[in-house]
């Protein structure tokens, strides 16, 4: 009995030792940050697919160019200078182009069937080192744009097509200009910003499961708007031009079925959980 006491003590005693080492071993470890740029002739009206990283930013903006020009920003971090060479091999991005597409894709240690192909013998212990890939990406202005991340702010502007956004978790801010727009976000801060009076569009359709969203509106829009909270929250609405589009019905704190100026496009906004503003596009 004494023998197993001690034995008990001696594991007590080893377990407590290696969780007091891992804050200090998780403090202590190194980073590096890599840069890359590069540049794809690419005419309007094409479609480029983003793949963010588990960990990271994504900023997208229209410009006047035929072209696609990616800027990364990859940081690994580890425990040892030739650790973080191992990581800065297999962690990045790649790019497909074909005809009227170009795919961004972000690949490195969280993909597994990547890594069975591009390193077989990558050491097991570095499979869960933290890294962020941050994406600085230029598309022509006339752009069909698919984005999927992680976790990390999202900054979409200037850009008009069909935009296609699914998001983990995001401090997002979307500045629309028009197309087609169906965004999906799981959690976070996000910010949609419409500075036209007209869409020039099909429709718009923001979601988000649980957070805030800020939706600024210009005073003169024509536009059919749908404001949602489906769970808990509340609609907060500073917005005294919209009026109901049916009659005898009032606008409540969960549900708005408003016409603003003389209606158009179809503008919806969706909260699960949190809040909904509504106010005019600050100038």
């Amino acid at each position: 009995m004494k023998k197993i006491c001690v034995q008990l003590c001696l594991s007590a005693v080893s377990i407590f030792l290696f969780l007091a080492a891992c804050p200090a071993q998780t403090g202590t470890l190194l980073k590096r940050t890599t840069y890359k740029t590069e540049t794809v002739e690419f005419g309007v009206g094409g479609t480029i697919s983003i793949s963010g990283a588990p960990n990271g930013s994504i900023t997208v903006e229209g410009w006047q160019k035929n072209a696609v020009e990616i800027t990364a920003e990859i940081e690994v971090q580890a425990a040892t200078e030739t650790d973080l060479a191992e990581l800065a091999k297999v962690n990045g991005f790649v790019i497909e182009d074909a005809f009227g597409h170009i795919r961004i894709t972000s690949v490195g240690t969280h993909d597994k069937s990547y890594m069975k192909r591009a390193a077989k013998k990558f050491p097991k212990n570095l499979l869960a080192m933290p890294f962020k890939i941050d994406y600085k990406i230029k598309v022509p202005l006339y752009s069909d744009v698919n984005i999927d991340g992680g976790r990390g702010d999202l900054n979409l502007s200037n850009v008009e097509g069909m935009l296609r956004i699914n998001y983990l978790e995001s401090n997002a801010k979307l500045n629309l200009i028009g197309g087609t727009v169906v965004a999906t976000i799981g959690k976070g801060d996000v910010a949609v910003i419409i500075p036209n009076r007209s869409w020039r569009g099909r429709s718009a359709d923001v979601q988000l499961a649980a957070g805030t969203m800020s939706v600024q509106l210009p005073l003169n829009l024509n536009a059919n708007i749908d404001a949602k909270v489906l769970r808990v929250g509340q609609i907060e609405n500073a917005l005294t031009v919209l009026k109901p589009r049916q009659q005898r019905t009032k606008f409540t704190e969960k549900l708005m079925q408003a016409k603003a100026g003389s209606g158009g496009a179809s503008l919806s906004f969706t909260v699960g959980d949190g809040t909904l503003k509504l106010a005019e596009t600050e100038k």
